[in-house]
């Protein structure tokens, strides 16, 4: 039986920006704060907001998506403000926005090869009143480039700005939808990009748009297994360096030697442990880009 991926569904917090919706996973949302006119300004000034003693990076929603007319503005009179507190793995961030409308229930569809190589956008949904929604991850947006504070300063005399860290992506191969969605909230909870395929060959034809930093691929799979996948990956001198971490529920020796031999980094028997996956994980990123 093979499902789509229109049947999958997530719980996001609708928010208002403008004259957007947006969605974000509620899994992000640590809090919600209503907060005066006068201390989201000072905020503003100082780049962060002071959240239970710890300064946390302070953004207004529409700059971080790139909007025209998205620069900080005031709350036109009102009282207060709702600001997230949003935190993924040790990263935390605040995201003001204009109105939040609630949290619901929503049919997570496909955002297609234009949308997918774009940090911060998780997928799309479509509401009731039949408005395409995107759903965000700001934590991700955060990290790719845009920073708290006024706008740029222009001038000759203005210092550049520190570069953002990178964000790493992780491609998940496995034919199961539900290993492919548990595993992508696990790795975006500790603030990964994601990439799905169902097989070798759905892999193989994404990694031509976009090269990921590390994989994660079963064996068992239609049309290409993981044993053919990795030999392309290792046999292609532009990916022949790339992190390969078989997870499968095939425990046997055997299975494990010929994943070992065609030059896997790292061999995990299902259900695995979610510790000692991140900790592998970490590891052969770290190695990677030293």
């Amino acid at each position: 039986i093979h499902l789509p991926l229109t049947l999958a569904v997530t719980q996001v917090v609708l928010v208002a920006s403008g004259p957007r919706t947006h969605a974000l996973p509620a899994v992000l949302v640590e809090q919600v704060l209503q907060v005066r006119e006068a201390d989201l300004d000072a905020a503003f000034a100082a780049g962060a907001i002071n959240v239970h003693g710890e300064n946390v990076p302070l953004h207004y929603l529409p700059t971080l998506l790139h909007e025209p007319g998205g620069a900080w503005q005031k709350s036109g009179g009102q009282r207060s403000s709702p600001v997230l507190v949003l935190r993924s793995g040790n990263t935390r961030v605040a995201v003001r926005v204009d109105e939040v409308l609630g949290n619901r229930e929503v049919v997570i569809k496909n955002i297609g090869p234009q949308l997918a190589r774009m940090p911060g956008i998780a997928g799309a949904t479509v509401l009731g009143s039949g408005e395409i929604v995107l759903i965000l991850d700001p934590v991700q947006l955060a990290g790719s480039g845009a920073r708290p504070g006024h706008v740029a300063n222009t001038s000759a005399t203005a210092p550049a700005p520190a570069p953002a860290a990178r964000i790493a992506t992780i491609m998940v191969v496995d034919d199961s939808l539900t290993v492919r969605k548990v595993t992508q909230r696990l790795l975006e909870r500790e603030g990964y990009r994601v990439l799905l395929a169902k097989d070798g060959v759905d892999a193989l034809e994404q990694m031509q748009e976009t090269r990921p930093d590390l994989m994660l691929v079963d064996i068992e799979m239609p049309r290409m297994d993981g044993f053919d996948l990795t030999r392309h990956v290792r046999g292609d001198a532009a990916t022949s360096a790339l992190p390969i971490i078989m997870i499968t529920s095939r425990t046997a020796d055997k299975h494990r030697n010929v994943a070992l031999g065609l030059g896997v980094d790292a061999y995990f028997g299902k259900p695995y442990q979610e510790d000692a996956l991140l900790a592998a994980i970490t590891g052969l990123l770290e190695t990677r880009n030293t």
